[in-house]
């Protein structure tokens, strides 16, 4: 019998993530990249439960996670430094935080050790629902499976009619990594909102910390580059010392939620941020990325009629990404939204509401999913 092929076009995590699948699973992969080098842009990244049973599957734990930070609490604390919500983690529920090109480097190894064919400078300008691609040379070629995971900003996705909406928030935000300062926990994620500004502290590597701030568009000193120290440190006094050691440069980025009235059409598929972006308010844009990944991997492997599967693959994963999406949103405009005088009535608010089985089990959802097609136990830390 022959080997099933799979176009991909973005070798972002996503995309990564779905070719090293399919070629684990026996599949000839090539994945398109229009850059001349592969590469990752950020600083640190939240890697849930989820995430890490998909990177164990995929045989890239190991690598992804060696200098990562084993998080034992995320923490919202207002600008006083006073706690608003505790989400504690465990030895079945993990969170860590490695630096992103950690992560990225680890799935290109494995992508190539599994066979899959990475092909950079590739353009891609369309897929079709006949499972063709076409390149920007002229060039076309003909797959089983083709997909778009091209992010965001995706130019693909409109090859098969899928944009629904794409909201581009109220909300920029800057990542930056810088040198560990002593005397910061080193477990401990704290996330410290002031009125609609947010600066956010995540423990990275023995030697780095990541450092995310965010602040309305419309905010010229929050979003300026380089950052506005004597800004941020009056914010948020709590911190000062911190502040004064970040970086003057960082990245900068929109937040924007992509909403696809479909993800498939025929033997064609959108999949990653290319078809549900989202704000990385809980940290779960990536790890939602890796549970669709999967499934679709798994679902293509139980039959040969993949235009028949890719609908019920949508069907299957769409209501957890929907809500992982939507709590994501919900959390950022609860509050990044807040006037100054409600400020003591949303803390009080949050700190009951959080305390509630139902909050706890909305929020975390998409963190304590099990990805199909993983096998592995939980790797203890």
């Amino acid at each position: 019998m022959a080997r099933r092929t799979a176009e991909i076009a973005g070798a972002g995590l996503a995309g990564l993530t779905l070719a090293t699948r399919l070629a684990q699973l026996g599949w000839d992969v090539r994945l398109h990249e229009r850059n001349p080098e592969l590469r990752m842009f950020g600083a640190g990244i939240w890697l849930w439960e989820s995430g890490l049973r998909t990177l164990e599957q995929l045989g890239a734990f190991a690598q992804a996670t060696a200098r990562a930070r084993t998080i034992s609490e995320w923490r919202i604390a207002d600008h006083h430094g006073r706690a608003l919500m505790s989400r504690h983690t465990s030895a079945a529920d993990r969170l860590l935080l490695p630096p992103r090109a950690d992560l990225y480097e680890a799935l290109i190894d494995r992508a190539k050790h599994y066979g899959v064919d990475i092909r950079t400078s590739s353009v891609v300008t369309g897929i079709s629902p006949a499972g063709r691609m076409d390149f920007a040379d002229g060039r076309s070629s003909r797959a089983d499976l083709v997909v778009a995971a091209d992010g965001a900003y995706s130019r693909l996705r409109e090859s098969i009619f899928c944009t629904s909406w794409m909201d581009f928030g109220s909300q920029a935000g800057i990542r930056m990594l810088i040198d560990r300062q002593a005397g910061f926990p080193d477990d401990t994620i704290i996330e410290y909102w002031h009125g609609a500004r947010r600066l956010l502290y995540n423990p990275c590597t023995d030697g780095q910390d990541y450092i995310f701030l965010s602040a309305p568009v419309s905010d010229e000193r929050g979003g300026r580059l380089p950052v506005d120290r004597d800004l941020w440190s009056a914010e948020f006094p709590v911190v000062a010392d911190l502040v004064h050691h970040l970086a003057e440069d960082g990245r900068w980025d929109r937040l924007v939620n992509v909403r696809c009235r479909r993800w498939t059409a025929g033997r064609a598929a959108v999949i990653g941020d290319a078809a549900h972006a989202m704000p990385p308010n809980l940290g779960q844009a990536a790890n939602t990325a890796f549970i669709n990944a999967m499934a679709l991997a798994a679902m293509a492997e139980t039959t040969t009629d993949i235009e028949a599967m890719l609908p019920r693959w949508e069907q299957r994963q769409r209501p957890i990404t929907n809500h992982v999406q939507q709590w994501s949103y919900l959390y950022g405009f609860v509050l990044g939204h807040c006037p100054d005088p409600l400020t003591v009535l949303r803390a009080k608010t949050l700190r009951q509401v959080s305390r509630s089985s139902w909050f706890d089990r909305n929020l975390n959802r998409g963190a304590r999913f099990e990805p199909m097609g993983t096998t592995s136990p939980a790797t203890p830390r």
